[in-house]
């Protein structure tokens, strides 16, 4: 239009095109001067109010907008590039010069997994969008969403060790280095357990007292062999598979049991037992990122099982309905290894063939097998994640709103 009204002025001089030329003229140099104080002056700062967070927890973001320039923002975009799914904290806005504008939106985790919060596209300019500015800003922040742990029904494991599992008992004839407890020295207790800072503590001689039984370290063995799986997404074997280890993995820790985790997924992974509390971040991490892969669970158990100390407690979750890896297991059997299946139940997932015909097998070897339908980890009162979620409840006499739950972690933390 510039471009026309400065030929007709040549061609044909008149007052029109010269009033055209300072209106179109004048609009093109207040849009870029607009635009380019606000590409210099606006700025957007995210925060995010958690680190990690497990399926089904709620998650909250802080964006604030900051206007120092001298001209409003009429129209602001935000284009969020996050890798969480079903999160977005893409919007648009406006702000006034001077001022600042803080918006907050929030989503749901609904996948485990390694996610990438950022980076942001804002997009803005003079007010006919003449002018466009792109600001880009890479910065993102790493969000772990881990498997959820839920309550479990009676899942009984068998037991390793030389004596069996079971509650402390005073001088027992076997003893391991584990120490639960102490209390008062009593005549005939070895000197060689006396607790000595707290002998000087107390100013009394003080004793260790230890577990009974010699400590076996419990194993849980996930097979994710892609070739045995049924089911789709969260509906799927996979998904129950995972769900039911972190489970069991919180359970045996909070009984003070030593666990390890060995998966058989892509790639193989081998996490030696300990029951200290950094343990349950490691192993829920590991299943966090665990993705099915190629290798047989016979071939799992032929070459990773040295790893297994003697007298371990494996548990082995699986959707597999072949027998071909039960060689593999009888090898350890032989070497003092006490295992537990635990069957998912294919055909409830829809994959033709059953789980009982090996169930029967196991049962046969004299190996402990339970078949775990798919409604096991869809019970109404298993609703994990509720970690950043607000409860009120309003009184109907006096309408007061009194806070039940409140998030753990309110603080906010900048994607870097």
């Amino acid at each position: 239009m510039l471009a026309a009204a400065i030929l007709q002025e040549f061609l044909d001089p008149a007052r029109v095109w010269k009033i055209l030329l300072i209106g179109l003229g004048g609009t093109l140099l207040v849009g870029w001067v607009w635009s380019l104080s606000l590409a210099r002056h606006l700025r957007l700062l995210r925060e995010l109010r958690y680190g990690w967070a497990q399926v089904g927890d709620a998650l909250e973001e802080r964006l604030t907008l900051t206007n120092q320039a001298s001209f409003p923002a009429t129209w602001v975009e935000i284009e969020d590039h996050s890798t969480l799914p079903g999160y977005r904290a893409s919007l648009a806005t406006i702000t006034d010069s001077h001022s600042v504008n803080t918006l907050t939106t929030g989503g749901v985790c609904q996948r485990r997994g390694l996610y990438l919060l950022g980076g942001t596209r804002l997009l803005t300019g003079d007010p006919l969008g003449i002018f466009t500015v792109t600001m880009d800003d890479p910065a993102s922040r790493t969000l772990l969403v881990l498997p959820p742990v839920i309550p479990l029904p009676e899942i009984l494991l068998t037991p390793g060790g030389y004596l069996g599992e079971g509650r402390p008992r005073e001088r027992a004839r076997e003893e391991t280095v584990h120490a639960i407890s102490i209390r008062e020295y009593r005549p005939g207790d070895a000197l060689r357990h006396i607790h000595w800072p707290s002998t000087a503590k107390f100013d009394r001689l003080i004793t260790r007292q230890f577990e009974s039984h010699p400590a076996s370290d419990r194993w849980i063995l996930l097979d994710l062999n892609q070739h045995v799986q049924a089911g789709t997404g969260a509906d799927s074997t996979t998904e129950h598979a995972i769900i039911l280890s972190a489970s069991l993995i919180d359970r045996e820790l909070r009984n003070r049991q030593a666990v390890g985790l060995a998966i058989n997924g892509a790639p193989p992974r081998w996490l030696p037992a300990s029951r200290n509390e950094p343990q349950r971040w490691q192993l829920l991490h590991a299943l966090a990122l665990a993705e099915p892969g190629m290798c047989s669970l016979k071939d799992f158990l032929l070459h990773g099982s040295q790893s297994l100390g003697r007298h371990a407690s494996l548990v082995i979750i699986s959707a597999s309905t072949e027998t071909d890896w039960l060689q593999a297991l009888a090898a350890l059997l032989w070497r003092g290894i006490s295992p537990t299946v635990l069957l998912l139940d294919a055909a409830s997932f829809g994959k033709s063939g059953s789980s009982l015909p090996l169930c029967q097998e196991l049962q046969r070897l004299g190996v402990a097998c339970q078949i775990i339908p798919r409604d096991l980890l869809d019970r109404p009162e298993a609703h994990p994640g509720h970690s950043g979620r607000w409860e009120w409840q309003q009184s109907r006499i006096t309408g007061k709103v009194t806070t039940l739950q409140r998030p753990e972690q309110t603080e906010w933390h900048r994607l870097t």
